[in-house]
Formats: structure tokens, sequence, C-alpha cells
């Protein structure tokens, strides 16, 4: 056999992705693992060694978000507390998400060590745990933020009135215990069409968010159409806001709307081995896509330099130049 397929059945066989679709036993092992160990090696992804072509793109992805999400989201996690004396009624939000999103990519390489050296049954689980947690806060604590800018814009006296910390840690709290329950369930295993509730999840959330920053789009479109001079600069900063995370909820989560609700359309093979390695890689890169687009809003961001943000702005032209007529309208 060619030696780079051997490389290529090598990550099929041991791909991190492939923790995500295995049934267990009670003993936490997968289910071939037991039943198959006299007759053939381990195999993580039993069925698709030849099918490794989104196995691969899967892994690639993981790997950029430990090159690049986990300092991103490091860096996001000093901005916010960098800035807590002048907060933003979302940073819990985008604090929240970025923490789990960097702790997902420390996941990664824990994972590869685990399926080359350890072989732990616990590091396993925890992996589980980790896609779990990577199902459910994404969207949950997008959800969030695109509720919190869309009264801020529609409802303007009732977010005056709901402005306090409390209310946002609660819902914060309540995204938490949502995500651990989620999380534990995957990890343990074994439950009837289990992921039927990601399909409604990914779907309600979708939904959600898309009408929700479509309605802030047409708002703030509409009061400047309304006036003859230029929108003013803290709307301006919201639109830029707003766009950028439906640009996010369409990149990331469109693929999976798309393919997941019609799984009984695909042949097993042709779902378990391609279309949930696929789409589940366009919800992992947003661990990465997240924090890059919310430091390219950032007028200054503290520890770079301005080359590096020059650098970071030059991946993200449209919002570069958002920035720049923002503090010409500023000044």
């Amino acid at each position: 056999m060619n030696p780079i397929n051997n490389v290529f059945l090598f990550f099929s066989h041991q791909s991190p992705v492939c923790c995500r679709f295995r049934s267990m036993n009670r003993d936490g092992l997968p289910v071939n693992f037991t039943s198959n160990i006299s007759m053939k090696p381990f195999s993580v992804f039993d069925g698709c060694e030849h099918y490794i072509e989104a196995i691969l793109f899967d892994l690639t992805i993981q790997i950029i978000n430990v090159f690049v999400g986990i300092p991103a989201n490091v860096l996001v996690i000093a901005v916010l507390i960098h800035n807590r004396k002048e907060p933003s009624t979302s940073d819990i939000f985008l604090g929240c998400l970025a923490f789990m999103d960097a702790y997902f990519g420390v996941m990664t390489p824990l994972n590869l060590l685990n399926l080359y050296l350890w072989q732990s049954k616990q590091v396993w689980a925890a992996v589980k745990f980790s896609f779990g947690v990577k199902d459910t806060t994404a969207p949950l604590f997008l959800s969030c933020i695109c509720l919190d800018r869309f009264v801020a814009v529609l409802f303007p006296i009732a977010f005056g009135q709901l402005k306090h910390f409390k209310y946002r840690l609660s819902l914060t709290i309540l995204v938490l215990c949502l995500t651990f329950a989620y999380a534990a369930a995957k990890m343990v295993g074994g439950l009837p069409s289990f992921e039927k509730v990601f399909t409604g999840e990914i779907l309600t959330t979708f939904a959600w968010m898309v009408v929700c920053n479509a309605s802030i789009l047409w708002a703030l479109k509409k009061s400047h159409s309304s006036r003859k001079d230029e929108m003013h600069p803290m709307k301006k900063k919201a639109f830029k806001m707003v766009l950028s995370i439906l640009c996010i909820v369409v990149f990331n989560y469109l693929p999976l709307v798309a393919l997941f609700p019609f799984e009984d359309h695909y042949s097993p093979d042709v779902f378990r081995c391609y279309v949930q390695p696929a789409g589940f890689a366009f919800l992992n890169i947003s661990s990465t896509i997240q924090p890059l687009v919310y430091l390219s809003r950032l007028e200054k961001v503290p520890f770079l330099s301005e080359a590096c943000i020059k650098k970071l702005n030059s991946c993200f032209p449209a919002a570069n130049s958002q920035n720049v007529s923002t503090q010409n309208t500023s000044a």
C-alpha cells in the first residue's frame, strides 16, 4: 500500500473527530472495542477507513484551533478583563464563549495524546464532554448576544430597565447548566436519538439569530435612511457588530442546518463518514473565527503592537474600513 495512504488511514483510525459519533458501552469504551478486540486493531471511526476526506478536513480545522484559536481566545479574555471598568452588556457572554472555545482547543492535543499513548477511559470521557460543550456553548451564547443587541436596538426603554448585570448573569448560569447537562449526556452515551437534540438546537438557534440580526440591521438602516446626516457612531458600531455576528452565523451554522435535518435521506455510511465530520468542521472553526472577528472590531487592542493590529485588520478589510469611518465620524 502507498505510504501516504497509510498515513491517511492512521489519522482516520485515530481522529479525535470520531469520538463525537461513536456509541459507548457501560465501561465507557466504543462498542467495537470489546467485541472485536481479538479480530482487528482498535479503530475509533470503524467503517470509515476508506472515506477519509471529511475526517482529515475536520482534523485540520481542529489543529488550526490549537495554534490560532487558543491564543486569540486568550487575548479576547485579556481584553475583556482590561476593559472591565467600561464593560459592554454583552461582555459576560463574550468572555464565557471565549473561555469555552479555548477549553475546546486545549482538549484537542490531549485527545491525540490519549489516542496514541495513554488509552485512558477517563480522558476519553473528558474528550466527549468537550465535544458536548462545543456543540452547545457557541450557538447558545451567540443567541444571548443577539438577544442583548435586539432588545437594545428595538426596545431601548426596556433595555434600560434590564441593564443590570444580574439579568445577564442569570442567563449565563442557565446556558451553562444546559451546556453541562447536554455534555454529560453526550459523555455517557447510549441515549436514543440523542443527535436529534443537537439538530433541534441548531435549527432553533439559527432561526432566532438570523431573524434577530436581520431585524436589528433593518432597524438601524431605517433610522439612518430617515435622516440626511451620517449614522451615529454608536449605531454604526452596533451595526458593525451585528453584521459580523450574522456572517459568523451563516458561515458556521448554515451547513449544519442545511445537512443534518435530512439525515434519513443519506445512507448511514455517507452521513457518518462525510456529512457529520464536514458539518461539525464548520462549527469547530468558529473557535478561531469568533475571537478574530471580535479583535478586528476593536479600534485599539491592548497588549498588541501596531504592526500586529494592522495584520489582523488586513484579514478583515470590511471591518477595518468601518473602523476608519467610525473614527472619522467621531472626530
